[in-house]
């Protein structure tokens, strides 16, 4: 685990400086509240607003991120409003946490925009409710969320605008069909049905901290499509949870609250949710989890019997979850993956024909858009086939052809990128030879992608040039994904069988 983390590639550095950034904005954000006058209640609030704008926003276009970067507190008033104003209704809150919820994940369906624009409406229902938010507050609150929105944005797009254009974000499932044939349509019952449970049995377990349930059963669900990686995201969440308790206990706990150490701690919590996302779930989780203990020490009600009660809150959410994806409405592993491992492909093709070009001497050939768009997928089908790797999956056979389907794809990706390097030099040439060898990159994506892959022909040895060696490698990776993926159950890209 610590090796995914530190030795994960990243290109351009893009997480540190995602990673930094965020530290940036959110420290702004809770200066500039403070300075405004805000109680330390007003101040937490709109550090987690500046948070969730920096880190949930991923719009394909900086354009694009700051439409959603201003829409997000005309959907996070609303419902700070309802939070408050239902505080004394138990019932009736209950019950509007819940619409929130399923709207929230029935939004995924309209892409980037509408995910972040859902998260952030849960969000600041929870933070409501993490914060006992009563009417009288709500002033203080939004322009907590206001000034903490326009701080965020203020570093996005002025101090720290590194992002030119960024590819579009892979949603959590390819779209199809219509009502219940939907992905994004099923999750938002399981979603609310989840909740559900983990609401009635969180007030149970505690009727001052039922929340954490219903965020944990939210928050599994995020970025998942089937029910298998719902499962395997449950379990990292709760083992990122334990971690994160062990670690308080070392860490925050000893604090007590203390301004200066504990905003450091802060500091150091939010760079390690933000530089982890990508490459961990259990990771960021340890550090949500800390941030989480920090801020209660900060409220000073951080306490042993706290700690123990957010571990079984989260065992309880991730308990929702998975009743809710295994008996509502379920969507099975093979479905997602198979649609991932085709888009992935395809995108294979795509960067070698842009790199192609351009050694041919286009102007207009950009494969760099296509080499992240690549690496979003890759991701993507890391995700859809996280429980065939798991350690606990029962089937070994299936086991292995999971992670040989894994390690050639990143083969194909390292070929790839490395043919786009050289497509970047200007004294590098075209000859018919390449155009050759991407025809039969094309011939060996479509050959995989269909109803019944075939076994390829692996290439002869290439001469010594880099863009020729590229292509051979990623001909060669191609060949060898057809055994694997004919396995499955005989259909295109079929890894897991029926």
């Amino acid at each position: 685990m610590l090796k995914r983390v530190f030795v994960a590639p990243d290109p351009g550095r893009a997480r540190l400086r995602f990673a930094a950034r965020a530290v940036l904005g959110i420290g702004l954000a809770v200066v500039v509240c403070l300075l405004a006058g805000h109680s330390l209640v007003g101040a937490v609030t709109g550090g987690l607003a500046a948070l969730l704008t920096l880190f949930t926003v991923a719009d394909p276009t900086v354009r694009g991120q700051a439409v959603t970067t201003a829409l997000l507190p005309a959907v996070g008033v609303p419902v700070l409003a309802a939070a408050a104003e239902l505080h004394a209704a138990p019932v009736a809150r209950d019950l509007a946490f819940l619409a929130v919820v399923g709207a929230g994940v029935y939004a995924r369906r309209w892409g980037p925009r509408g995910h972040s624009l859902g998260v952030f409406a849960f969000m600041t229902f929870f933070v409501a409710q993490f914060l006992h938010a009563t009417p009288d507050r709500l002033p203080e609150l939004y322009a907590a969320v206001l000034l903490s929105v326009l701080s965020a944005a203020v570093v996005r797009f002025g101090v720290w605008c590194y992002e030119r254009r960024l590819p579009p974000a892979a949603a959590a499932a390819p779209p199809a069909g219509t009502g219940l044939a939907r992905v994004t349509t099923r999750q938002a019952v399981q979603a609310t049905a989840g909740a559900g449970f983990a609401l009635v049995v969180g007030q149970l377990v505690s009727g001052q901290r039922w929340y954490w349930a219903v965020g944990a059963t939210w928050w599994i669900f995020v970025n998942t499509a089937s029910r298998g990686e719902t499962l395997v995201r449950g379990f990292r969440r709760v083992l990122g949870t334990v971690i994160g308790i062990c670690l308080g206990f070392l860490v925050a706990v000893p604090v007590h609250g203390a301004p200066l150490p504990t905003a450091v701690l802060i500091a150091v919590a939010v760079f390690g949710i933000f530089y982890t996302a990508a490459v961990s779930y259990t990771w960021m989780m340890l550090w949500v989890t800390l941030l989480a203990e920090l801020l209660y020490g900060l409220l000073g009600v951080l306490n042993p019997g706290l700690l123990a009660l957010r571990l079984a809150e989260t065992g309880v959410g991730a308990l929702g979850a998975a009743l809710a994806v295994l008996f509502v409405l379920p969507v099975t592993t093979h479905a997602i993956t198979d649609a991932w491992i085709q888009r992935a492909l395809r995108c294979v093709h795509a960067c070698t024909a842009e790199a192609a070009a351009r050694l041919a001497g286009s102007t207009t050939a950009d494969p760099a858009p296509r080499v992240a768009e690549l690496e979003q997928l890759l991701g993507r089908v890391r995700l859809a086939v996280a429980p065939l790797v798991h350690p606990l999956h029962p089937m070994p056979a299936r086991k292995r052809r999971a992670r040989r389907v894994l390690a050639l794809l990143d083969d194909c990706a390292h070929e790839v990128r490395g043919l786009v390097a050289v497509a970047a030099d200007p004294e590098a040439s075209h000859d018919a030879r390449l155009a050759a060898a991407c025809r039969r990159v094309e011939a060996a994506v479509e050959a995989l992608t269909t109803s019944r892959p075939e076994p390829l022909q692996h290439p002869a040895e290439s001469p010594a040039e880099p863009a020729l060696a590229h292509l051979h490698g990623l001909e060669r990776a191609l060949a060898d994904l057809a055994e694997p993926l004919r396995a499955g159950s005989g259909s295109g890209a079929r890894l897991v069988g029926a």
